[in-house]
């Protein structure tokens, strides 16, 4: 697989608390995804906010429906224009799974476009392997430095290979300031539905969003989604002293 590794490089920003990278950095098919992402962190009050913006993708047999309509690559794209509001670098980490976890690439603004059907055709197809998924992007980040916390939109379309190992791994993650956005595509994923609700959790760092059709879930309501609970564990996290 031909990898894009992240440069560290900020874009020039906007003045004043806002969006991290001024629109006029953004490329013309992703501003107004930028602007929808802004509504919707300006209503859960995170205007100004910084975090680095993660994709995770079940490459699962099940999925294959989904690369091929196009659903994968427009949620890369919705991640795009929400990480050009909270990341100065415009890239986003994005790391395929399915019976293990391939190493993360990286989505830039400046390449963005086809990316999803340019890359997941060198990964197989497998099982749902979440807890390689989450460790890959755990190692990825503390391994970055980052100061900011990380928004991770995970999506998949089915339960874990090992339930009691992911609810183990989600508890271990949340001494760390890691947010876990789940999104659900297809049918209902009861797995997920279940895990806000996980006992022995330093703070609440998980959500989820049913998005059973990617196609009629607009930029809107997805956004309002990854976002709602976010600002909650952000709470959380800083009062805990997870988030500095």
């Amino acid at each position: 697989m031909s990898l894009f590794r992240k440069t560290t490089t900020p874009l020039p920003a906007p003045t004043g608390a806002g969006p991290a990278i001024s629109l006029d950095n953004v490329p013309a098919g992703l501003v107004n995804l930028t602007k929808t992402a802004a509504i919707s962190l300006n209503k859960a009050g995170l205007t100004g906010q910084r975090a680095a913006v993660y994709l995770v993708l079940d490459h699962s047999g099940s999925m294959r429906r989904f690369y091929s309509d196009g659903s994968v690559q427009r949620l890369a794209d919705q991640a795009l224009g929400l990480s050009a509001n909270l990341d100065d670098d415009g890239v986003v980490p994005v790391g395929y799974f399915a019976s293990h976890a391939e190493a993360l690439l990286d989505v830039r603004l400046d390449n963005y476009q086809g990316v999803i059907d340019r890359t997941h055709t060198a990964v197989g197809w497998g099982t749902t392997d979440y807890v390689a998924a989450m460790r890959n992007v755990i190692d990825e980040y503390q391994l970055s430095g980052a100061a900011d916390p990380a928004l991770v939109i995970f999506q998949t379309d089915g339960a874990p290979n090992d339930r009691r190992a992911t609810e183990q791994m989600l508890k271990e993650a949340s001494k760390l300031p890691i947010f876990w956005a789940f999104v659900g595509f297809g049918g209902r994923v009861e797995f997920l539905e279940k895990l806000d609700d996980l006992r022995g959790r330093a703070v609440d760092n998980a959500s989820f969003f049913h998005a059973a059709d990617p196609h009629r879930v607009t930029d809107g309501q997805l956004y309002d989604g990854l976002t709602r609970e976010y600002a909650g564990w952000l709470a959380a996290a800083s009062a805990a002293g997870i988030v500095r």
